[in-house]
């Protein structure tokens, strides 16, 4: 399986701007610039579009691990926040509450954090990723 996306740039690194689009086309020639990836511009920016995809990811993978436990969650809500410093993305920060009948803690604990080391986007990413995990 592959997936793909396009991006396009014109201009300056700093007064430039771009548009990225996806083959699904849930992005279709969305704008981004220096301004909305180190600023407060309107648009989107790489680094969003990372913590999209791994609060998604983790999301799915908890819900495979905590089937694979015997349970079934009924709300799964994981927000992710990525630290870019000098150029570099250093963390990604997950941050998950989830509703699942009849689980202890620590049994939740244990299956978020295999959920975290074993997802795709957890291990693509050369990054501290940090987990803070509590039932609702």
């Amino acid at each position: 399986m592959k997936r793909s996306a396009t991006a396009t740039w014109a201009g300056s690194g700093k007064e430039g701007k771009g548009t990225m689009t996806t083959k699904s086309g849930i992005l279709k020639t969305d704008q981004y610039s220096y301004r909305t990836r180190f600023e407060d511009g309107i648009g989107t920016n790489p680094e969003e579009l990372i913590a999209a995809a791994h609060a998604g990811c983790f999301s799915m993978k908890l819900s495979f691990v905590l089937g694979e436990a015997g349970f079934t969650p009924t709300g799964i809500d994981t927000k992710c926040y990525i630290t870019i410093e000098a150029g570099t993305i250093t963390e990604s920060q997950l941050e998950v509450t989830a509703t699942v009948p009849d689980i202890d803690d620590d049994t939740f604990q244990q299956c978020a954090a295999e959920a975290k080391a074993s997802c795709p986007v957890s291990k693509v990413l050369n990054a501290n990723i940090s987990l803070t995990a509590r039932l609702a």
